[in-house]
């Protein structure tokens, strides 16, 4: 796990802290704020994790902060947790979340995702867009699940389309395979 240091924190800006974990899939980015876990990030290369770093700035007013602080002890328990996940000795997140990346109709369909989707199971984007009284739209579905910010712990992974097919996702096909196959819902790839 590697932190990334405090910058010059402005006034009304939010704490936070950012890592790297390094999982099966690739490394993982990741950040906390005092309430809970804001964002997972995909394929968090240096450059990748630069660029997350930099907008995660813009939009919470200040860098991340610099050990200790309450942010970076949800930040540990958050990577604890998905390593054990990735690892196959976790099926459900137990860290609070931080949704104020999300909004609307968006937040609405990830809370019920999160909550009403285990471990092990699939949805169709349709039976999502029902759960939360919204018929017929499984295409803006889609587009709250590409918008997810905490994926995996929110696990857009298990939404499928109607007929099986796999549908989308935001980080590559082969990543939601692999979720899915971790989770037992597919076997495990061949190459």
């Amino acid at each position: 796990m590697t932190d990334v240091e405090q910058t010059n924190p402005q006034a009304g800006a939010r704490e936070w802290a950012w890592t790297t974990v390094e999982v099966s899939i690739g490394p993982l980015g990741i950040a906390a704020t005092r309430e809970g876990l804001l964002e997972v990030a995909f394929r968090a290369d240096e450059r990748t994790a630069a660029e997350a770093v930099d907008r995660l700035t813009r939009r919470l007013g200040t860098g991340p902060a610099s050990p200790p602080s309450a942010a970076h002890e949800l930040l540990a328990e958050a990577a604890a947790e998905l390593t054990a996940y990735f690892a196959g000795r976790r099926e459900t997140f137990s860290v609070p979340l931080d949704w104020s990346l999300t909004s609307g109709f968006n937040r609405r369909v990830l809370r019920e995702l999160a909550a009403r989707v285990p471990y092990g199971t699939v949805v169709s984007y349709q039976d999502l867009a029902d759960r939360v009284g919204e018929r017929g739209a499984a295409r803006a579905v889609g587009v709250a699940m590409g918008s997810n910010p905490l994926p995996v712990v929110v696990p857009c992974h298990r939404v499928i389309e109607s007929n099986g097919g796999l549908g989308g996702f935001g980080s590559g096909l082969e990543i939601k395979r692999a979720l899915l196959s971790l989770e037992g819902v597919l076997p495990e790839p061949l190459f």
